[in-house]
């Protein structure tokens, strides 16, 4: 099948998606579900990776600023802005489509090859409103605080690699997070939040919903899906920066 026409399969699905809803008490448990299954469980491992690798840009940034008239307090801002622009909001998206885009692909595509969902066509409910919409907003609305969780933890973990090494004081680093402070990037971060997280769910979601055979199909869906999904962010990636930061 040709990339046009996957595309077209794409939001075609995408349109089912946000037509002829379920009940507002079938609708709430799913979502409850899925905030749980996609958001809090993704919590410990967006912390650990934010923590260790804030603490790792800290180090590279010290060990690569040998001249003596470089002041240590750029260390602090350089972590800041890599940490703000690129590493929370698209290197953490990155991990999540590995680890939460071969979930929903698994998931959704057992319950096709096990015909799960032509059951629930069978007694006239919208499968893909009822599998997909719980987790667009789930991840729409959980995934930003992921990202601010990542930001604080990646310029602590930069602090704590500095004053653990003695490569620089934590009173310069700190001094360097303050320095040229712009809101705006934290606003241009969440936005490419949004966007990812919508495809983090979606991307999967179609690889899913539309895989045909058994249980080897599945599996070779769950990879597809999570390659397409990190070329796919990746492209975004690059098309965002473009119009919000020049």
């Amino acid at each position: 099948m040709n990339y046009i026409e996957h595309i077209g399969k794409y939001f075609l699905m995408l349109k089912q998606v946000f037509t002829k809803p379920q009940r507002a008490r079938v609708f709430r448990e799913a979502l409850m579900r899925e905030i749980e299954e996609l958001g809090h469980k993704s919590i410990g491992i967006i912390a650990f990776i934010s923590f260790f690798i804030g603490g790792v840009i800290a180090l590279q940034t010290a060990l690569n600023l040998e001249s003596p008239f470089i002041p240590k307090s750029l260390i602090g801002f350089a972590a800041k802005r890599s940490v703000i622009l690129e590493f929370a909001p698209t290197f953490c998206s990155i991990i999540l489509a590995g680890k939460v885009g071969s979930y929903i692909t698994s998931s959704i595509g057992t319950m096709r090859v096990t015909e799960q969902i032509d059951a629930l066509e069978v007694m006239g409910i919208n499968s893909l409103n009822y599998l997909v919409l719980p987790k667009i907003i789930a991840t729409v609305l959980f995934y930003p605080f992921l990202i601010v969780l990542g930001m604080f933890l990646g310029i602590f973990g930069g602090w704590v690699a500095g004053v653990l090494s003695g490569l620089f004081s934590g009173t310069d680093f700190i001094e360097g997070v303050q320095m040229e402070f712009n809101p705006f990037l934290v606003k241009y971060a969440l936005i490419k939040t949004v966007v990812f997280a919508f495809l983090i769910a979606t991307v999967p979601s179609y690889h899913g919903y539309f895989v045909k055979g058994g249980s080897l199909e599945v599996g070779k869906a769950s990879t597809q899906s999570v390659v397409w999904t990190i070329v796919i962010i990746v492209i975004a990636n690059y098309f965002l920066t473009q119009m919000l930061l020049t």
